[in-house]
């Protein structure tokens, strides 16, 4: 089997996703209205709300919702070979991530660009809320805590990445300021940003930053210490800066980083043409292995649904959107994007071996799996990248940029989320001071820090780490449950929505209860209990929205018709 058949078929289906099925959602779903006065206007405060062209915020919003993710996901569940992948990949793409993160930023900018936990108050009721709200800053710690730790880690495994990736930071802020200030273009710039960008990648390479063995008042520091505490400062400083100065201007700055490096990495698969030396399913998983059915659906989250990003598209996104209709190109073509990250990774996770027997080495069990995915993955997309002639050493570090690139945004866009959440706690439960941007952004950051320095090696995110995938997706099925909801009360066909939540919060509440079997038998009692805890907050939700279609669809449409009469006078 060929890499280039594997790559074809995703492309094909991605493309009559998009330019079929969401012109469907937006025309006959979603039912878009492009003179809507979107929240970007209505409350623009040039700090948050910021109304911004959809080029740009497309790169805003994928890079905020990428990461490593996509990547990691499918490099792991290539472990039970690579055809369930690929299909959940694709298929997941574009019939339930497309539609989940189009929805969660229209709903959002229909209701003053609202967090997805206040969205829940306003549709299903105010318990939801809290719940919503505190299985989301359950999820976004753990983002916090273990991108951290897998950013330094990365500094630390390719010193040639530190250069670049800092570099990029002033250079973005001079972008942001020039453009939003002198009221100049922002893409020229960006693209004279990327090329000083790529220029630092060969600098870096020639020039690592290897913090081993520096030392601060006679002591030799801990390098997973230094970089996780230089990065936590970093993201809270983000959290608070105006949305134009620093994340529009890198992020988009990430877009072009995003093209570029698919180009590069497609075009040279295409030239060395390699062959998949993969099984389609790995008939030699060992017996204690878990079952690709359903532990497939919450190993691979980013790029085929994730509920990370329903709360990055509410909660940041909606906020600077600046035509209604510019949500399915922003929405659903993000999706499209990490699609096609993820399709990569499985194709260089399968294409980057010389022979079946070296990679069934490497895939010998899970737990080789999960170590050994982002190497398998940065191994293969370096090879891809020697077809266009560029050196091993070299490609490292750039795929390395390019991981690190979108791990620190969604690093810095995640502790700015739970800005949010905190604020939004803070001023339901009366407690004001909560309600400061800088003592919320502070307060998600020190919250954080506990959690990655419970352990002394900066790994305690990975404590609670397994619960990640089951998390996430719970929030993906229930943002897909309060989009049914409003769909409903709008009389709405919910049809797109309602079949993709059953799906997804059926194989994620049967994976979570196979885990929680795991975690007794091992005694693991802290996963246990957080585990029950997070299922029974969502099994209360569902009951709450049982409840609801009792009360009938009146509130609602009143509502919208109401905003909608408002924004048009």
């Amino acid at each position: 089997m060929s890499a280039v058949i594997l790559a074809f078929l995703g492309f094909i289906a991605f493309f009559l996703g998009y330019r079929f099925y969401s012109k469907w959602i937006a025309e006959k779903v979603y039912c878009l209205d492009p003179d809507f006065v979107t929240p970007a206007h209505r409350y623009r405060d040039g700090v948050d709300y910021v109304p911004t062209p959809k080029q740009v915020l497309w790169g805003h919003h994928f890079s905020s919702v990428a990461g490593a993710a996509p990547i990691l996901g499918p490099a792991i569940a290539v472990f039970w070979g690579w055809l369930p992948a690929l299909l959940w990949v694709i298929l997941g793409t574009v019939f339930i991530a497309g539609v989940h993160d189009f929805g969660s930023i229209v709903i959002a900018n229909r209701h003053r660009g609202q967090s997805m936990g206040s969205l829940a108050r306003n549709i299903i009721g105010p318990r939801a809320k809290t719940l919503f709200l505190l299985i989301i800053l359950f999820l976004v710690i753990m983002v916090n805590a273990v991108f951290a730790w897998a950013i330094a880690n990365l500094f630390i495994n390719f010193p040639g990445s530190v250069l670049p990736i800092f570099v990029e930071i002033p250079l973005a802020a001079a972008i942001g300021y020039m453009v939003y200030r002198r009221k100049g273009g922002l893409f020229l710039p960006s693209i004279v940003g990327l090329a000083v960008l790529y220029g630092f990648v060969l600098v870096g390479y020639y020039v690592p930053v290897d913090v081993s063995g520096w030392t601060v008042a006679g002591l030799e520091i801990n390098p997973f210490v230094f970089w996780i505490l230089i990065l936590m400062a970093y993201g809270l400083i983000a959290s608070v800066l105006p949305v134009w100065l620093l994340l529009q201007p890198r992020d988009y700055i990430n877009s072009h980083q995003l093209f570029l490096g698919l180009f590069i990495l497609y075009a040279g698969m295409f030239v060395i043409n390699p062959d998949v030396v993969a099984p389609a399913v790995n008939s030699g998983v060992p017996a204690d292995s878990p079952p690709w059915f359903p532990i497939l659906f919450i190993t691979v989250a980013c790029g085929a649904i994730s509920g990370f990003h329903g709360l990055i598209g509410s909660g940041t996104t909606s906020k600077q959107l600046d035509k209604e209709t510019d949500a399915r190109y922003i929405g659903y073509f993000g999706a499209v994007g990490e699609g096609a990250l993820a399709l990569l990774s499985i194709i260089a996770c399968v294409a980057a071996f010389s022979t079946l027997g070296e990679w069934q080495a490497h895939y010998a069990d899970f737990a080789k799996a999960g170590e050994g995915a982002l190497p398998a993955f940065v191994k293969g997309a370096a090879l891809f990248a020697g077809g266009l002639g560029i050196p091993k050493g070299i490609a490292e570090v750039f795929v390395a940029v390019i991981v690190i690139s979108f791990a620190a945004t969604s690093l810095d866009t995640s502790i700015r989320l739970m800005r949010y959440i905190i604020s939004e706690l803070g001023e339901s439960y009366r407690f004001q001071v909560l309600t400061r941007k800088p003592i919320a952004a502070a307060v998600g950051t020190g919250v954080s820090l506990l959690l990655i320095f419970s352990q002394e090696d900066g790994r305690g995110g990975y404590l609670i780490w397994p619960l990640f995938g089951t998390t996430n997706q719970l929030v993906g099925g229930l943002t897909l449950l309060v989009l049914s909801i409003w769909l409903w009360r709008l009389s709405r066909n919910m049809v797109y929505t309602l079949i993709p939540m059953i799906f997804l919060l059926s194989m994620t509440s049967w994976a979570m209860l196979m885990n929680l079997k795991s975690y007794y038998l091992t005694e693991q009692y802290l996963l246990l209990f957080l585990g029950l805890l997070l299922l029974c907050f969502v099994i209360w939700l569902i009951l709450e929205a049982i409840f609801i279609f009792r009360k009938g669809k009146g509130a609602l449409r009143r509502s919208e018709s109401e905003i909608s009469e408002f924004n048009r006078s």
